[in-house]
């Protein structure tokens, strides 16, 4: 019999998680004009990368190109991040995100409000945590399969992006 703990924190193997473009489009509209967003977690076929390049310019980085989050930066001038980044790291991904103090959306998975460290990144950062939440589970891809029978909730965890503390958009 597997213990609680077990279930909350066991790892697929895997960390790598894609999200569909359904769960991108919501985020669209808050985009402003002209700006320049960093996707730090994905490649070209991102459909982060695919969905905000129609209508702003997009500086995509993934650690396979050895352009690992945590400690790089894109030479380009860029003014917010949008991304799916992987949950296990969640702690250091909050503070990094929160010390560029410029504007993000981060879609995590909704167990991170039962931890401590998200929202005492921003409380730290002295920054209010916004939520874009969603009525229906996101159905990520992984191993080339969708996964239908996604057990939890995400949303975006963001700084500076959203009009309201809180929206809640549809699926």
């Amino acid at each position: 019999m597997l213990r609680s703990s077990e279930i909350l924190y066991n790892k697929t193997g895997s960390d790598e998680s894609y999200t569909p473009a359904y769960a991108v489009a919501p985020l669209l509209k808050y985009i402003p004009k002209n700006a320049v967003v960093w996707c730090p977690f994905d490649t070209q076929e991102s459909e982060f990368v695919k969905q905000i390049s129609k209508k702003n310019k997009v500086i995509a980085s993934h650690i396979d190109f050895e352009q690992d989050f945590l400690n790089y930066e894109p030479r380009q001038a860029w003014d917010m991040i949008i991304s799916n980044p992987p949950f296990t790291c969640k702690r250091l991904i909050f503070e990094r995100a929160l010390s560029f103090k410029k504007p993000f959306a981060l879609l995590m998975t909704c167990a991170c409000l039962n931890d401590k460290y998200p929202l005492f990144s921003f409380k730290e950062a002295n920054a209010s945590p916004q939520f874009l939440f969603f009525d229906k589970r996101i159905h990520y891809k992984q191993n080339g399969t969708i996964e239908k029978n996604t057990t939890f909730m995400s949303a975006y965890f963001c700084r500076n992006f959203l009009p309201n503390q809180i929206v809640l958009e549809l699926l």
